[in-house]
């Protein structure tokens, strides 16, 4: 009788594989993915899962894209151990991960026009505590395997910080999830990915050695339609704090309409959680283009039907 292959031997054969199924097996059966107070209502979807090299050299270009404080994978790892970058030796890997929202928590925002659907708000608060739930456990599975490990996210040196151009971070989970190939950015500063925009993002950089995803974008705003050329103004014409333009995201004007309707809104009363810190309105994710798909795909689709139309018929 053959046995079935330990969780090392898996994780030996298929490095990968591996971490890939063990986060998608852990948001579909966690008691914390769901809600226990609307009918155990599942949050988030089968994840994206997908892998960065921890020297890919776009890491040192955040440190002038984001600033000088943002940290390199290597770093973030070398910090969490108390080391120096140059005494964690070896590869460095990231996994990155996408967490698409749910097509009830997407339907109850794209009626709203000023505060965030009950759903929606919910799922940011109590989603992200699961997204933390999820940062520890896949540390904590490596380190368990003998390998080193740390959610940076989830370190004592995680750090926000304000400037001119409003809030940021030593560690963006969305350019983390750019290097490792998810998608692009947008106009609204949000990731579209392969299951659009409607999401959250998680990452674990570690020592364990993984095969970088191939990035395919051809540059970091390659998958909103403003981009390519299209006149889409959908997440301009969603915000309520009139904080997006063509120009991109006025952070500042987003964070300050956050803080007047959390503490103000009486629709955000009436059991709606954190309701004096509302974390994201999350309206110029949803019903826009790019909520749960990645348009360019369907424009490059319509193109090319329109290209076969085009050829002349040889009968």
């Amino acid at each position: 009788m053959s046995l079935a292959p330990t969780a090392a031997e898996r994780l030996h054969a298929d490095p990968a594989q591996y971490v890939e199924q063990e986060i998608k097996e852990f948001v579909r059966t966690s008691p914390e993915n769901r809600l226990p107070f609307v009918d155990d209502y599942v949050m988030w979807r089968e994840p994206l899962v997908k892998y960065a090299d921890g020297d890919d050299p776009l890491f040192d270009q955040y440190k002038s894209i984001i600033a000088p404080t943002h940290l390199t994978p290597r770093e973030a790892l070398a910090q969490a151990y108390d080391k120096k970058p140059e005494d964690v030796y070896g590869r460095v890997s990231v996994i990155s991960w996408i967490l698409p929202a749910a097509e009830g928590t997407r339907k109850s925002n794209r009626a709203e026009t000023e505060v965030p659907g009950r759903l929606w708000s919910h799922t940011r608060w109590y989603g992200e505590k699961f997204n933390e739930t999820l940062r520890n456990h896949v540390a904590e599975l490596l380190v368990g395997m003998g390998y080193m490990a740390a959610a940076p996210f989830m370190q004592s040196y995680f750090k926000t910080f304000a400037n001119e151009k409003g809030p940021y971070s030593n560690w963006s989970e969305r350019h983390a999830a750019y290097a490792a190939g998810h998608g692009t950015f947008s106009l609204s500063d949000g990731l579209i990915t392969e299951v659009g925009i409607a999401h959250r993002v998680g990452s674990v950089v570690t020592d364990l050695e993984l095969p970088a995803s191939t990035r395919t974008a051809t540059g970091p705003y390659a998958n909103c339609l403003f981009d390519a050329g299209v006149n889409c103004r959908a997440c301009i014409i969603r915000c309520p704090a009139d904080a997006i333009s063509e120009k991109g995201h006025d952070k500042i004007k987003c964070q300050q309409y956050l803080k007047d309707i959390g503490y103000s809104s009486e629709a955000l009363k009436d059991g709606y959680v954190n309701e004096t810190s509302v974390a994201g309105c999350g309206l110029c994710q949803t019903k826009v283009p790019c909520e749960f798909q990645n348009p360019i795909n369907k424009l490059k689709r319509k193109e090319r039907w329109q290209g076969v139309q085009m050829i002349p018929h040889m009968g």
